[in-house]
């Protein structure tokens, strides 16, 4: 055993048992059905829980595995039993995500002239294209605002993107929801809960919206536009968003590359023009 695979007899007790039982509870299944699944005894993963025997690191990320838990969270798992992590956490300027940087560069300009935006798991802004800037100066002065680059704050933020949004109630509910829906491995973390809190801190933000569930607003669409609106029209838009498929890397898994398209020929054409009257460097 080499010491990659060795456990370290400092670990904390009991905080593998911990992880790894909120795992299995978040995910809903039972000791059984993650033996079933895994192919591991129910005994062995009952020891574990307890804290009354440590894992093999190869079947530590078999359950792993099999819960989807995400990398980032993996490593603590990995620390919890006393093994070194796996996953590189090498940030977004790192040599080894030069490959997913390059592709990422080259979405963002041939996205042109719609904004597209590169984002961590907490939505803060990595890279963006030259028009996505442009497209949100056409409201607000992007140089003035001294908060986060973080998305949500753009848009809850009564002095940033919040008083051009249309059904502002409707488009605040459905981000909130987003959050949730979108976090990695679909699990709320420290990182995301404050993120929460700070967007819910803003005023008048609906409590409502993990229950409401209203009528969509774009009768005959495949999806629920995002409008903004500009010289008494409505600019209306949806949203692809992109992953990284297969991630080794924590940044790789938790990169969300978002593409903004007009939802409407409408759009797209008052979209040409305004971003036509506000140059790069106008």
């Amino acid at each position: 055993m080499n010491d990659a695979t060795r456990p370290d007899p400092k670990a904390p007790q009991g905080e593998l048992g911990n992880l790894l039982r909120y795992w299995r509870d978040v995910r809903g299944v039972s000791q059984l059905d993650l033996s079933l699944e895994a192919g591991i005894s129910q005994r062995q993963i009952s020891f574990i829980e307890s804290g009354r025997s440590v894992p093999g690191r190869e079947t530590l990320l078999i359950l792993a595995q099999t819960l989807d838990v995400p990398l980032r969270e993996r490593n603590a798992l990995l620390l919890a039993a006393g093994y070194a992590p796996v996953y590189s956490e090498a940030g977004w300027s790192a040599q080894e995500m030069s490959s997913v940087v390059r592709a990422v560069e080259r979405v963002l300009r041939q996205h042109e002239p719609f904004p597209a935006i590169a984002m961590d798991r907490h939505w803060n802004v990595l890279m963006a294209n030259d028009s996505a800037p442009r497209f949100f100066n056409c409201f607000i002065d992007m140089a003035a605002r001294t908060g986060p680059r973080n998305m949500l704050h753009l848009m809850f933020d009564p002095h940033g993107m919040r008083p051009f949004v249309d059904d502002w109630e409707n488009v605040a509910r459905s981000l909130l929801q987003r959050v949730h829906r979108e976090s990695v491995g679909q699990v709320v973390d420290g990182g995301t809960q404050h993120l929460l809190d700070e967007l819910l801190a803003y005023p008048d933000v609906p409590r409502d919206w993990k229950t409401h569930h209203g009528p969509g607003t774009a009768p005959g669409m495949p999806m629920i536009p995002m409008g903004f609106v500009r010289d008494g029209a409505v600019l209306r838009y949806f949203s692809m968003v992109t992953t990284v498929g297969t991630p080794q890397n924590v940044a790789a898994q938790e990169l969300r590359l978002e593409c903004m398209f007009p939802a409407d020929e409408e759009t797209e054409a008052r979209h040409r023009l305004l971003l036509a009257a506000h140059p790069v460097n106008g």
